[in-house]
């Protein structure tokens, strides 16, 4: 694939501005597209080799190969193919514009299902669609250090390596929606670590134990995961919640997970609880709480329940 050629990217909000700084690190021109122009412009502003799209319909005409960073599958569904609702105001999608053998990217963190009905759509147009979402982080974003889960036709991804390998560190998990089914599952994996290890380290507090003491055991002890390892000493331990993932997009993500559970014939009862603690957690906190004030939650929670 030339190096040169124009990567379209679409979604702005917090991983995609130094996903598309990585792209252009590598030599890749980017087209830019958000619904809040600002954002666009305001990462054009720092680097030359981004342009911004004045619409849609423009990326389309612009760019052979399109990454989708946004919200939801719905988001991605209309931004590609159109429709009206909030995500594009009513907007055509890129799709219409795009020449046939074109391939669409989709980095978010969608529904696998979903993602699988929007690739029948695009093959009727002629365009090609892999998924590819990502495991890390802002902080891993920004030094290209992601982990990218990438499912779809092997030469699909073969083609679209050289892009994805300047942001990160691809694996190839199978067929279309693959990348999203192993995004759901690796999400709902942490949120339980994190939930677990919230819950032991209130316990242990309560019983006299200090928890800087109880998370260095953790650390060097079975009970490691990433939340021991990341999240306890910078967020929870000082109660500085502000690690740029908001709590309700973890419950999003988890609750992705149990919905395939569910679609293929499984009653997974911890991704059920899981689910319910998240729900629980995301109506007890201030609207757009980051995900690390869960620990906040549960230390009220669990507080109130030692008083009934």
């Amino acid at each position: 694939m030339n190096n040169k050629e124009t990567i379209g990217f679409v979604g702005l909000g917090n991983m995609g501005p130094p996903m598309a700084r990585c792209l252009a690190k590598a030599g890749h021109g980017v087209m830019l597209y958000d619904l809040r122009r600002a954002a666009s412009e305001a990462l054009a502003k720092d680097e030359d080799r981004f342009r911004i799209a004045a619409d849609a319909a423009a990326l389309g005409q612009a760019c052979d190969v399109v990454i989708t960073m946004l919200p939801d599958s719905d988001a991605v569904r209309q931004a590609v193919l159109g429709g009206e609702g909030r995500q594009v105001g009513g907007r055509p999608g890129f799709a219409g514009t795009l020449a046939r053998g074109a391939l669409v990217i989709d980095m978010s963190s969608s529904a696998p299902l979903a993602t699988r009905a929007l690739g029948a759509a695009l093959r009727g147009l002629g365009v090609d669609l892999i998924d590819a979402p990502v495991s890390g982080g802002v902080p891993r974003a920004h030094d290209g250090s992601l982990t990218i889960m990438a499912g779809g036709d092997a030469a699909l991804v073969d083609r679209a390596e050289p892009i994805l390998s300047a942001m990160g560190t691809v694996v190839r998990t199978g067929p279309l929606g693959s990348g999203h089914a192993m995004k759901a599952l690796n999400n709902f994996v942490s949120a339980a670590g994190l939930l677990a290890v919230c819950e032991a380290l209130i316990v242990a507090e309560r019983f006299g134990l200090d928890p800087q003491v109880m998370n260095d055991v953790l650390k060097v002890s079975t009970g490691r995961n990433n939340t021991t390892d990341n999240k306890v000493e910078r967020y929870l331990l000082p109660r500085a919640f502000d690690s740029g993932f908001a709590l309700e997009l973890m419950r999003k993500d988890v609750g992705m997970a149990k919905t395939l559970a569910e679609d293929i014939g499984l009653d997974a009862p911890w991704l059920r609880a899981c689910c319910a603690l998240l729900d629980e957690a995301t109506r007890g906190l201030e609207a757009g709480a980051d995900h690390t004030a869960a620990f906040a939650y549960l230390e009220r929670r669990l507080t109130e329940s030692a008083k009934a």
